[in-house]
């Protein structure tokens, strides 16, 4: 466990108030800013090993969209955060320090150190260590869930060989534009799709991509037969539909498929999902694998991910950008943005 600042001592003080944005309507279609409302909440003195900390940085990420449908309504909204402890009875979490965790969408937590956060992932907060000057919201993203996820998602299923064909969908935003870049650091050749003619000439200009298309504006065979006229040997999928369906129709034989989400349906109704055509037919005659996974499966690895993205960014090998709204009571804003495909990168939320 890493630790930095001191613990200065508890004085008595009153009640701590704290906003939080609560459930109160399961999303129907693209989430409303009527489905979560912003309420106040006071936060009891400490307990022997709990700390209060401060939201700085909040996290809005596409799992969110599904995820709450488990939950019933009245729940604080789940994601991560970046915190910084302002008082503490706890031994590893010292004043001044930040950690980050799956704390919702909370000004300020109240956080028993010993236990796991809720989310059934059996994580507890994490204390950032030193990141040598680069910006602390990174542990949002390449630094955090998003880039192990790219890192574990991306290698560990697509086990990507140099000179391969990469294609990545959803390329522009924060787990897409690190795949892609993985997947040049590994020797591939790389394509994304992304949503807006900005977006692609981002990942051509600034990240280097061997081609990038607006999926929006472009016919997806015509477009891959051009820029990877021998087929595509991975594909690291986060948007489903037909354009997967399309781009999985031009892999080669034994090609590599990872299934890191399915962006495409999420707003759809359960009852009404979208069709796209089959892939099977793909799957079975070119023999490709096709593997869905969740990032926590590596938990037992995780430093190991934020270790090497880390050094990475030292040697300039990866680029990452950040698409920052400001204000807590812009969250919900910040998140229907994101689902929409506004963000280049990843999105955040600064309190």
């Amino acid at each position: 466990m890493w630790s930095c600042g001191v613990n200065f001592p508890n004085l008595a003080r009153n009640m701590v108030k704290a906003k939080k944005f609560v459930l109160v309507k399961h999303f129907v279609g693209e989430p409303k800013e009527s489905d979560l409302e912003l309420v106040e909440e006071e936060l009891p003195p400490l307990k022997d090993k709990e700390f209060l900390c401060e939201a700085e940085y909040l996290s809005v990420d596409p799992y969110m969209r599904p995820y709450t449908a488990r939950y019933p309504t009245g729940v604080t909204m789940v994601g991560s955060q970046i915190a910084k402890v302002i008082e503490s009875k706890h031994p590893d979490y010292k004043v001044g320090c930040h950690v980050v965790g799956q704390l919702g969408w909370r000004t300020k937590t109240v956080v028993n150190g010993d236990k796991p956060l809720e989310g059934g992932l059996n994580v507890k907060a994490a204390v950032i260590p030193d990141l040598k000057g680069l910006p602390l919201s990174l542990a949002l993203g390449m630094l955090g869930m998003p880039g192990n996820t790219s890192y574990f998602g991306f290698l560990e299923i697509c086990d990507p060989k140099p000179g391969e064909v990469v294609v990545v969908s959803g390329a522009a935003g924060a787990i897409g534009s690190h795949v892609g870049q993985i997947a040049q650091i590994k020797g591939c050749k790389v394509i994304g799709f992304a949503g807006s003619d900005d977006k692609v000439k981002w990942l051509v200009d600034e990240l280097k991509f061997d081609a990038a298309f607006n999926y929006e504006t472009t016919d997806v065979t015509k477009a891959l037969k051009q820029a990877a006229p021998n087929g595509v040997d991975c594909y690291f999928d986060n948007v489903g539909g037909t354009l997967s369906s399309a781009i999985i129709s031009c892999m080669n034989e034994r090609g590599r498929i990872s299934v890191c989400g399915s962006i495409s349906s999420y707003n759809a109704d359960i009852k009404n999902m979208p069709s796209a055509p089959i892939v099977q037919l793909a799957v079975v005659s070119k023999q490709l694998k096709m593997e869905g996974f969740l990032t926590y499966r590596w938990l037992d690895r995780w430093n190991e991910g934020i270790m090497q993205n880390l050094q990475w960014i030292k040697e300039g090998k990866l680029v990452y950008r950040e698409t920052v709204t400001e204000g807590f009571e812009n969250m919900t804003k910040a998140f229907i943005g994101m689902l929409r495909g506004e963000n280049t990168g990843k999105a955040i939320v600064k309190a």
